[in-house]
């Protein structure tokens, strides 16, 4: 079949086969956290004056927080790298050809979304028939939405699509709204149709994420290696890592803001939810699950769940313990349009996060360290350097020393990390990318602007908290999807 080109000129099957290359010798870096890690901690020691102050004590208190959150990261990053040193001795992947994949990928199906989902649901039927014989992409869209045809054109044009859509009076019996909804409709629709079994898998994509070789290759692998597995040992769910590339980004700004996600994916998501409890919640985007097993949990969380992931995520926690896993394929998607769509997104999260820390519903065991990690998102912008500062300077105490000299290597620790999720983020999403390589000063860029990018995570995650507390009317905002 002849190759077909893309943007630069490049065909489509040497593009693969760089891509496929430069993922599977991919690993985390250490010189980018030990570099400003050890910088911090020389700095730190020879600025340090003792103080007992309010503000010390308070620096202490937050600026400590964080640390629990770096260490299960460091720990992730470090599992990538020695699961990459054992990859000659890993079960080369080969297709899926007994088992059934479902690629489930939910669209509000406005028009200014519709282009970003033309290009993710193409990028299904062309990378996963090679690995998965047996599969089917659902686009799940709402009665009436605006870019219905275009929708129908688009399933007409592959016979591995089809469209399915949630009436306007389907409610759920616990009245669940939004995304949740939707998905719960697909759930309770394979099960009408006898697809919650064992050997079918169900791929949750966004609207605006596609996948390419190495996605289907991984995925493939993982799957075949439950299916060796012995049952009480074989994994039910697994998360790999979101990328950004950057053809697929409308604002340099916010694509290199966005570069802090993949690197989570590599920290935090690889530590919790590789090692078989994802109590730091999962995303929905390149989430495969066993249909049997969401069969037994489905989406139907209640109205007030506007972030139906990470609640699965802890209800999976509480019943299936020990059956996750992470696998290194990546996904493809695009950063917010503009640096309010990017606050939006996170003020979302945010406001559901919060509410997810409070519910009762689901046990502390499993949400105490995703508090913490909210918690510490939420105080971004009162812990912002330039707020510690101005704070300082008002109440006529510019000494920010920690109460104990010892601090300062925690805190150098928490700092140096978050360095290294920018770093690390922007050579993931650079790989991602058609060149593979990041530019020269993007490094410089990245890094320096980093206080800006806090205030931009803190901003919207103290927003959502606002939200919150004044108890508002829950919304699920969709921002536009870049092409």
């Amino acid at each position: 079949m002849a190759s077909t080109l893309v943007d630069g000129g490049m065909p489509h099957s040497r593009l693969n086969q760089k891509l496929a290359k430069r993922t599977a010798t991919w690993k985390p870096g250490i010189l980018p956290f030990l570099l400003p890690f050890f910088l911090l901690v020389a700095f730190g020691l020879w600025t340090y004056r003792p103080s007992s102050s309010t503000l010390s004590w308070a620096l202490t208190v937050v600026w400590s927080l964080p640390v629990v959150g770096v260490m299960v990261g460091i720990q992730g990053a470090l599992l990538i790298r020695r699961r990459v040193r054992k990859n000659d001795r890993m079960t080369p992947p080969v297709p899926a050809e007994q088992d059934f994949l479902i690629i489930l990928c939910p669209t509000i199906g406005r028009h200014d979304t519709y282009p970003a989902l033309e290009r993710s649901v193409l990028s299904y039927v062309e990378h996963l028939p090679e690995w998965f014989p047996y599969m089917r992409v659902d686009i799940l869209t709402e009665e009436g939405c605006e870019a219905a045809e275009d929708i129908d054109r688009l399933a007409d044009s592959h016979p591995l699509i089809r469209v399915i859509t949630v009436p306007k009076d389907y409610v759920p019996a616990n009245g669940t709204r939004f995304k949740a909804r939707a998905n719960h409709y697909a759930h309770e629709l394979r099960i009408e149709e006898g697809e919650a079994l064992d050997y079918v898998w169900v791929l949750h994509m966004d609207d605006d994420t596609g996948v390419g070789p190495d996605t289907a290759s991984s995925l493939a692998q993982f799957i075949n290696r439950q299916r060796r597995a012995h049952p009480d040992e074989a994994k039910h769910m697994a998360q790999g890592i979101l990328t950004y590339p950057r053809e697929n980004a409308a604002n340099l700004f916010t694509w290199l803001a966005d570069a802090v996600r993949p690197a989570d994916d590599i920290a935090r998501f690889r530590a919790l939810t590789g090692m078989g409890t994802p109590a730091a919640g999962v995303h929905g985007e390149l989430l495969v699950l066993r249909a049997s097993i969401e069969a037994t949990i489905g989406w139907d969380f209640g109205p007030k769940e506007i972030v139906e992931d990470a609640r699965l995520a802890l209800t999976f926690c509480r019943r299936y313990p020990g059956r996750s896993d992470w696998f290194n394929g990546r996904c493809y998607g695009a950063s917010p349009a503009s640096s309010q769509d990017f606050i939006k997104q996170r003020e979302r999260w945010a406001w559901g996060l919060v509410a997810l820390c409070f519910n009762r519903a689901v046990p502390l065991r499993y949400r105490w360290f995703l508090s913490i990690c909210v918690a510490t998102w939420i105080l971004g912008p009162l812990q912002h350097i330039a707020a510690v500062l101005l704070l300082g300077w008002l109440i006529n105490d510019m000494n920010t020393s920690p109460v104990t000299q010892s601090v300062v290597i925690l805190w150098a620790l928490n700092f140096a990390y978050v360095v290294w999720t920018y770093w690390e983020g922007l050579r993931l999403n650079a790989l991602a990318s058609v060149s593979g390589r990041r530019k020269w000063w993007e490094l410089i860029v990245v890094v320096a602007l980093i206080p800006v990018f806090s205030v931009l995570e803190g901003l919207g995650g103290f927003k959502g908290f606002l939200r919150f507390v004044r108890r508002e009317e829950n919304k699920f905002v969709v921002i536009a999807k870049p092409v």
